[in-house]
């Protein structure tokens, strides 16, 4: 028994050392609110359609990629809704300047289908009169790249990406209309 408790404190105090170290940034998501820069410009909505900018620091030791995704998890279709994915970030990459096309991102990285079924960013747009939480987060991997087929999905990512977390950083934002 003492030993388990040695194992359990010792992996505990492993986790607190690291927890809160990879951090990361962005203006459009500082305030806790959404900005209009990053509402849709469609689904009756009319934002500016602009992805955020993000910026992160202090990855874990071992990072050889990053993925990149905004989710809403309140929207009204039983699994959220994926707004945003980008995959294949070089470990070099430390952000990405609001508004980044794919044209624009490092080389190698890519940006995975959202639930409009196209790749690319598109803004939040919540049902009027519901506010739903937009969750931006940036995955540091283990891995340099991941192999997926064009027409991949945020769940396929999701499921591939699983084994090669090494950490994780999340921002939060609130939006309405």
């Amino acid at each position: 028994m003492k030993r388990t408790m040695c194992v359990c404190f010792l992996a505990l105090g492993v986790g607190i050392a690291n927890a809160g170290d990879f951090k990361l940034a962005s203006e459009a998501f500082a305030s806790g609110k959404l900005a209009s820069a990053q509402y849709a410009n469609s689904f009756g909505c009319s934002g500016g359609n602009i992805s955020p900018d993000l910026s992160w620091s202090n990855p874990p030791a071992g990072t050889k990629s990053y993925v990149v995704t905004l989710y809403d998890p309140d929207a009204p279709t039983g699994s959220g809704w994926w707004h945003w994915v980008v995959a294949n970030l070089p470990a070099t990459t430390a952000g990405l300047p609001a508004g980044v096309s794919a044209a624009q991102l490092p080389a190698g990285a890519r940006e995975i289908n959202t639930d409009t079924g196209t790749p690319g960013f598109i803004g939040a747009c919540p049902p009027a009169g519901e506010e739903h939480r937009y969750i931006l987060t940036v995955y540091a991997l283990n891995v340099e790249r991941l192999d997926l087929p064009p027409n991949a999905t945020p769940a396929m990512l999701g499921f591939t990406i699983r084994n090669a977390i090494l950490d994780r950083a999340s921002l939060t934002a609130r939006g309405s209309r």
